[in-house]
């Protein structure tokens, strides 16, 4: 535990190097949290279409992109670990639910019925994923062996190739 707590550690005094994994993973969340929170004021605001669509595929495009990182990365290195099998399974169907509820947005207009309520349930699924990964599963990432800040390092160039991956298919306007 003390190879554990010396990497953590570090990891606060990194300067410019990459975040270590959980903290990475933290940022992501803050990050949809305050888009799921814009497009909230968006819609109570009454917004047209035109203003909650690219803010919705937004959201879509981070949660993608964090699922995928979590899924290929994060979460095998956690189980190598011995991290809780059991929080690890429900992180996933999580997922799956998320990813459901993302391509169902995807396929719609924003001026469908339901269109306002599903980006609002998405938000709702995240919520929850986020505060067992949080409150959870990352308490015992960082009490475990796992080397957070290698893992960061590799969450942090797969999530660029992702981004830059989407961005290339995404219309720029303005």
């Amino acid at each position: 535990m003390s190879d554990s707590k010396s990497s953590n550690d570090s990891a606060r005094r990194r300067g410019d190097r990459a975040p270590a994994a959980t903290e990475l993973l933290v940022a992501d969340h803050r990050d949809v949290h305050a888009l799921f929170a814009k497009y909230r004021s968006v819609v109570e605001g009454v917004a047209d279409a035109a203003e909650r669509r690219p803010l919705a595929e937004e959201i879509c495009t981070l949660l993608t992109v964090h699922a995928a990182i979590e899924e290929e990365i994060f979460y095998p290195a956690a189980r190598a670990a011995g991290v809780d099998s059991d929080l690890l399974d429900e992180a996933e169907v999580e997922h799956a639910s998320a990813k459901d509820l993302i391509a169902q947005v995807r396929d719609m207009d924003a001026d469908d019925d339901l269109y306002d309520a599903k980006v609002k349930v998405l938000g709702e699924y995240v919520d929850h994923h986020v505060g067992e990964e949080q409150d959870e599963l990352f308490p015992k990432c960082r009490a475990s062996a796992m080397d957070l800040d290698a893992l960061g390092v590799r969450l942090a160039a797969r999530k660029a190739e992702l981004m830059s991956e989407m961005s290339e298919g995404m219309e720029v306007v303005g």
